[in-house]
């Protein structure tokens, strides 16, 4: 890769890592370590539901108080990649390429570099997670367990998520639902096996009718949102099977995003009904309350005077869910989201380098 300038370097050391959700953080938050000579660190070890082991960290130098910059070191799956999503590419555009390189390496990169470059006299704070992508856990035991980040009295927080040095002031959260239909395996052509999907289907039918309503119903959608509608993804698995053999599990997994203006209880009614009914099994894992700042609040207004940009809300959702625990929190990050989650992830690394005084603004704003 053919750059010598700071963020750039550590964005391709970090894309260069694999951290998918489903793996160790450990080497990525190792290098991100490096980074942090003068820093006091806590380091947030915890081994997720599948027995992997996670570290979040927490940074600080300089006095208390003041912002905190927060971003995640998990990547999602690298699904549909032609091109390898961990060698990191810089292309003849200035397009920084690479799995994690706009969600969100880049950003965590822009935001250290930032952080050494703070005058000592300074607050300056880091929250780094895992597992954004899946659980917020890394977020979730920051607030919950960080005993470093509670004693700084924090200000507020920059989650800094690619949304063009925009500021966000309020995004959805989601409730994840898994339903689980058990059939009994057998040669399909025998009649001797039950067939989970059959048991799934009624299910999945009312589950149609809940996406339709939330499409089309005022009351459960929110103006201040584009979509004005909440999210009501579906994903189907039957674990492998073979099509001449009947289904011994199906799976239904429901990803439903609402903002803090939509009360959720009829939908989480709609689908513990509908499974009930069904004689299926249901599972759900739930993010923190939607986190919305109205755009009088100190911390937008701040945003706004960095950015000379009107603030927005987001239909997605970010680790500031969790992180508004500890202090209110704004989304603003350099970087366009729209290649996120796919097999072509890039970001304009000038869009990198440019957000570096923005950030060191945000925590000199703290002495000001």
């Amino acid at each position: 890769m053919d750059t010598q300038d700071p963020v750039l370097r550590l964005a391709a050391d970090l894309i260069a890592i694999d951290s998918r959700s489903t793996l160790s953080n450990l080497p990525v938050a190792e290098r991100i370590e490096q980074e942090l000579s003068g820093f006091e660190v806590e380091r947030i070890d915890y081994v997720d539901a599948n027995g992997i082991a996670k570290r979040a960290l927490v940074a600080h130098r300089g006095p208390k108080g003041g912002h905190a910059l927060s971003g995640h070191m998990d990547t999602v799956p690298a699904t549909g990649w032609e091109s390898a999503p961990w060698t990191p590419r810089l292309d003849a555009a200035g397009m920084l390429h690479g799995l994690g390189s706009v969600d969100m390496k880049g950003q965590v990169a822009a935001a250290i570099v930032a952080a050494q470059r703070a005058p000592a006299d300074v607050p300056v704070t880091l929250l780094i997670t895992t597992d954004e992508e899946t659980t917020k856990q890394g977020a979730l035991r920051i607030a919950r367990d960080s005993a470093l980040a509670r004693s700084l009295g924090l200000r507020g927080i920059f989650v800094v998520e690619p949304t063009g040095l925009v500021p966000v002031r309020g995004h959805r959260s989601h409730i994840a639902f898994t339903a689980t239909a058990h059939g009994v395996q057998a040669h399909s052509s025998t009649g001797k096996g039950t067939n989970a999907n059959w048991k799934l289907l009624p299910f999945l039918v009312a589950m149609r009718a809940v996406h339709d309503e939330l499409r089309t119903n005022p009351a459960l959608q929110d103006a201040d949102y584009e979509p004005p509608f909440s999210d009501f993804n579906l994903i189907l698995d039957n674990h492998g099977t073979a099509v001449n053999v009947t289904v011994a599990k199906a799976t239904a997994q429901i990803k439903f995003r609402y903002s803090a203006k939509v009360d959720p209880q009829p939908i989480l009614h709609a689908v513990r009904q509908a499974a009930r009914e069904a004689g299926i099994d249901l599972a759900e894992q739930t993010e923190g309350f939607p986190p919305e700042l109205p755009t009088t609040h100190p911390l937008v207004g701040l945003a706004v005077q960095l950015t000379n940009r009107a603030p927005k809300t987001a239909p997605y959702g970010t680790d500031a869910s969790q992180l508004q625990a500890l202090a209110p929190c704004v989304v603003l990050g350099p970087g366009d989201i729209g290649t996120a989650h796919t097999p072509h992830e890039c970001v304009r690394a000038q869009d990198l380098l440019d957000a570096v005084p923005v950030f060191g603004r945000v925590f000199a704003a703290a002495v000001q």
